[in-house]
């Protein structure tokens, strides 16, 4: 099956998903004054929940692929199919949440759904509070949605455990998340450190391990080995991920990312972009830098100049360098996988769409 298969198939899916379990049910008792504001958050529930690479998805679809007999893979594919569905609608409740605590505006292109809310209500406060609810329904749902699928899959129970463990390491990347923002900025070094520490609990937690462990436990391995070969393939392939993304964000464009560019730099960010920069600039150059981040703002000409900074200090190429390690750490680990040779490069390739430029340059 193509990847655009696949993605039909997972849209679908979601938006199904979703809306059975957003919308009121007919036996629920809500008063008919309130109903109006529960629609609306059912409906910014599929509306947040539409778009989007897919790709944890897609790796949960084609980790199953890569490991499970064909005739498991027959048998067991609209479950899993649903598990995979899980995990997006978990990512989308991440993505409410982080958007309030970044204040962010825009999501794929769109209002972000507390700005939403807040202009549905016309309350900020109520429209923060609808979000932060939206955030909970949407991670309550992919439990929900795992926890049917499970029976129906290889090791179903090992899988609901995997779901709930992927939850709390994100929660406890989230809070990291928050503590690394009050590091200082004098040691760069440290701030690396533990910006990608941060990056393992947040992002490669439920980005790139998770749906591979999913997809591996779903094909009859055993959970010790699924996690550690999962560990061993994700972990690396997660915070290449994160870094790649941080780089778009200096880099890209705001059609491509749904995103306005400079985005960290605006929050005043800590990251492994900024931390580089640190390390390799001159003293005044490395001056400039720490007082923009410890300014209570930065201007939009602050934000082009901190731009021109990563690129003079050779931080951007620096992240390059990284993400490269990376991708090269997790394609060896895929490669001891005892897998067929068409089954690695399966593999090989639905890892590679977590870092795209990468994948350009080993192909070229």
């Amino acid at each position: 099956m193509t990847s655009s298969s696949d993605l039909e198939q997972i849209e679908s899916r979601i938006v199904s998903l979703v809306k059975d379990f957003a919308f009121l049910h007919a036996d629920d008792s809500v008063a008919s004054s309130c109903r109006p504001i529960a629609d609306m958050v059912a409906k910014q529930a599929v509306t947040s929940s539409e778009g989007g690479k897919r790709l944890r998805a897609l790796l949960t679809l084609d980790s199953f692929r890569a490991f499970a007999s064909e005739d498991v893979r027959e048998r067991d594919f609209d479950a899993l199919l649903d598990l995979a569905c899980a995990v997006e609608v978990f990512q989308t409740g991440a993505l409410v949440h982080d958007d309030i605590i970044d204040d962010s505006d825009l999501r794929r292109g769109k209002p972000s759904a507390h700005r939403a809310f807040s202009t549905g209500t016309h309350s900020e406060a109520i429209g923060h509070g609808l979000g932060i609810m939206l955030g909970d329904m949407l991670a309550t749902a992919s439990v929900d949605i795992a926890d049917k699928a499970a029976p129906k899959l290889t090791h179903g129970s090992d899988v609901v455990a995997a779901l709930l463990n992927m939850h709390r390491e994100v929660e406890v990347g989230q809070v990291l998340d928050l503590a690394v923002e009050l590091n200082p900025l004098d040691d760069p070094d440290e701030l690396v450190e533990a910006s990608l520490n941060v990056f393992r609990w947040k992002t490669a937690s439920y980005t790139t391990i998770a749906p591979l462990e999913f997809g591996m436990l779903a094909a009859g391995i055993g959970k010790d080995d699924a996690r550690k070969q999962a560990l061993a393939v994700g972990l690396p392939l997660g915070l290449a991920f994160q870094l790649a993304d941080d780089l778009l964000d200096v880099v890209g464009s705001s059609s491509n990312t749904g995103k306005p560019v400079g985005g960290d730099i605006r929050e005043g960010k800590r990251t492994v972009l900024l931390a580089d920069a640190i390390n390799a600039a001159n003293d005044t150059q490395r001056r400039e830098l720490i007082d923009m981040w410890e300014a209570d703002s930065r201007s939009e000409t602050q934000v082009k100049r901190a731009i021109e900074l990563f690129e003079q200090t050779g931080a951007i190429e620096r992240s390059r360098g990284r993400i490269a390690d990376l991708w090269n750490e997790s394609k060896t680990a895929i490669e001891t996988l005892s897998l067929s040779e068409y089954h690695e490069s399966l593999l090989i390739e639905a890892c590679s769409r977590f870092v795209p430029s990468i994948h350009v340059q080993t192909r070229a």
